[in-house]
């Protein structure tokens, strides 16, 4: 109404010269907003997708003697690409239909780089090799066979993946090859953390065997930086489990450091990209889809489509395991 107002009184049009400064004094005015709620005492934190406290706490060891964020989430996230118990991630992974354990992963800084492996095999922690991408070569993301040769020649060893109980399973699996993933089970397949240094910065990994039984070269949302992992040091960073394809199609972990960028706390904004997903899928209720989130005072949230979805914190308060809020 003031604008209205001010263009009737000078008479200028908006579609004239006065357009471009008053665009520019609304983003200037939203950015003040935004970064008014920024504060400067940060105390370290970590937070991941499901309840995984070895993982947590790993990250948490880290933090604790003063490392960097970076350090702490690629510890976290390797302890559950090592546990064969945990057949989501890494090693005992569930096959593709295939029978092939493929691995995808990715990490990110609190500076923007970034790196990513997909589709590769044989490697325990992608998430590893995601790190060699980003700070030892020139790109961001390798796929397949040129990513495994990579870790050969980082160093890392060749293992098979595939354990005596996947591969039992696969078998079983065969004899029907109904393709039907089980929400909170073969539909997440991802472990994300972030974390938050006593420097306050802030970052993010994220590794996956993927959906169980996938067809082979099917890629989710979990190495995809702005889909599955998303940091932006000055405001927050967001990570996603679930069906990839449907966090995909709306660059999810993006969405939500975006709408905290606007103002959201990080539980409104992951209630906001679950809602956009709810919206756009007449289908939602067949799939699950989860976030977690964390802005720059250290304040998290959680939101998914289904119940049964977690996420744990760890904190100088302590190890907490927080039963997300859902849709459903």
């Amino acid at each position: 109404m003031q604008r209205r107002n001010f263009l009737k009184k000078s008479g200028l049009s908006a579609a004239g010269i006065f357009s471009a400064p008053v665009l520019t004094s609304c983003k200037t005015e939203e950015r003040k907003e935004t970064n008014s709620t920024i504060q400067t005492a940060i105390k370290p934190i970590a937070i991941a997708t499901w309840n995984v406290p070895n993982s947590t706490a790993k990250a948490w060891q880290v933090l604790e003697k003063g490392g960097i964020a970076l350090d702490a989430v690629e510890a976290g996230v390797k302890m559950e690409e090592a546990d064969i118990n945990n057949q989501s991630v890494g090693k005992g992974g569930r096959p593709d239909r295939d029978g092939n354990v493929t691995l995808d992963a990715c990490i990110m800084d609190s500076k923007g780089n970034c790196g990513a492996v997909v589709y590769m095999q044989n490697i325990t922690h992608a998430v590893s090799v995601a790190r060699k991408v980003m700070e030892d070569t020139p790109h961001v993301m390798l796929a397949g066979k040129g990513a495994e040769q990579f870790a050969y020649e980082q160093g890392f060893s060749k293992e098979n993946l595939l354990t005596e109980k996947s591969k039992a399973e696969w078998l079983e699996w065969k004899k029907e090859s109904k393709y039907a993933p089980v929400i909170n089970i073969e539909n997440h397949d991802t472990i994300g953390m972030l974390a938050i240094d006593a420097n306050g910065d802030i970052s993010g990994a994220c590794t996956t065997s993927g959906m169980a039984y996938k067809m082979a070269g099917r890629i989710g949302d979990s190495p995809i930086i702005g889909s599955g992992l998303f940091i932006d040091n000055e405001i927050g960073g967001a990570t996603a489990t679930g069906q990839g394809e449907e966090i995909v199609k709306t660059v999810g972990s993006f969405l939500v450091v975006e709408l905290m960028r606007q103002g959201r706390s990080p539980q409104e904004a992951c209630e906001e990209a679950v809602n956009r997903i709810i919206k756009n899928n007449p289908n939602y209720e067949n799939i699950q889809v989860g976030y977690i989130a964390i802005n720059k005072n250290g304040e998290t949230g959680g939101y998914c489509i289904h119940t049964g979805f977690s996420y744990r914190v760890y904190s100088d308060k302590g190890h907490e395991n927080i039963e997300s809020t859902s849709y459903l």
